[in-house]
This record gives structure tokens, sequence and C-alpha cells, in this order.
């Protein structure tokens, strides 16, 4: 399988010098979906547009978020509604370059009847980070804190 996106970037102004470009781009998806994206502000971005370290976040909680639900169907819980903050962290790696090192993931469940016990909900979402496509893809820890 393939999965693609394409990118385009134009110069909307005369100076294409290191500090003075513009880094809005625009991010098409294989289904036709697109959207504006920049750098993060630190890198002299656009703080109202999602970022590449934002996106790749992202990427990694919508992964897990799927395969957890997944698993949830599968045992047949009562699971109405999964929503979660995830937040990376851009530090330098063992190789001294800079990275997102960490993501952590802080999901909260709502349920229509009973609730599952904690031990099941942290064997499902071990299970899920295990499964999941883009966490298996990345050098960055991955934690899933249930509070």
């Amino acid at each position: 399988m393939e999965y693609k996106s394409y990118l385009h970037w134009a110069l909307n102004q005369s100076n294409f010098t290191p500090k003075a470009y513009d880094r809005t781009h625009q991010v098409r998806f294989g289904g036709g979906v697109a959207i504006d994206a920049s750098s993060a502000p630190e890198f002299l971005g656009k703080a109202n547009l999602p970022n590449p370290e934002e996106l790749f976040v992202a990427s990694i909680a919508s992964c897990l978020a799927l395969t957890f639900l997944y698993l949830a169907a599968t045992k047949n819980l009562s699971l109405i509604e999964y929503e979660s903050e995830a937040v990376g962290t851009l530090a330098k790696n063992a190789e001294g370059k800079l990275a997102i090192t960490q993501v952590v993931i802080r999901p909260k469940l709502q349920f229509s009847g009973e609730e599952p016990s904690s031990e099941l909900l942290h064997d499902l979402f071990e299970k899920a980070h295990a499964q999941c496509f883009i966490s298996n893809s990345v050098k960055a820890s991955v934690s899933v804190i249930l509070e």
C-alpha cells in the first residue's frame, strides 16, 4: 500500500533570503483535502497554521486513537466518545540532532454504560500502541497516560 500527499510552495514576494521568505505552503492529501501549513513560529512560520511538528504529533495521536477504537469495538465496549491531547517534545536526540523525542497522549474516554476496568483499558492502549502503524514507524517514545 502507498499513501500520498502533495506539497506546493511558491515565492510570494521578491525576497528569498533565509529569514525573509514566507514558509506557508499547501499540503494536499490523496483524497483531495488540502490544508495550508507553515513552519513552527520558532522557525519563522505562522502560528495560526499547522506545522510539520504538530502534524507529526497529530498523526501519532490519530493512529493510536483509531487502533484503540477498533480494539475497544472488538471487546464490545460501550464507548461513545474519545478525545485526547497529544504533546510532542522537540529536543536533541541521542545523535545530537533536533527531533521529536517524546509524544505523550492523554485520552479521555466516555462510555454509555459500565466503564471497563483500568486494567482492561491499559491493556487495550498497550495493544493499540504496539499495533499502530505510525508508532511503529518512529523513534520517539510514545506514552499514553490515562487519568
